[in-house]
């Protein structure tokens, strides 16, 4: 059913958002990210203590592209 808007403002809308007015049968928002995290990585909490003594993350991706996004 058609639909009626009146004055829209949009102030910003981020890379994988989706910002529709009307009608839609269906939306599909996309977007890629790659993380490196070595150890010791995404410690969350009070009063953490790591110490991993000379920690190294090493990467190696022959292909470069793993998620396109079209």
């Amino acid at each position: 059913m058609p639909a009626k808007v009146g004055a829209v403002k949009v102030n910003n809308v981020s890379s994988s958002s989706i910002f529709n007015i009307g009608d839609v049968y269906t939306m599909n928002p996309q977007s890629n990210a790659k993380t490196y995290a070595g150890g010791g990585s995404f410690n969350t909490g009070d009063g953490n203590r790591v110490n991993l003594n000379q920690s190294n993350t090493y990467i190696y991706d022959k292909d470069f592209i793993d998620q396109p996004v079209t």
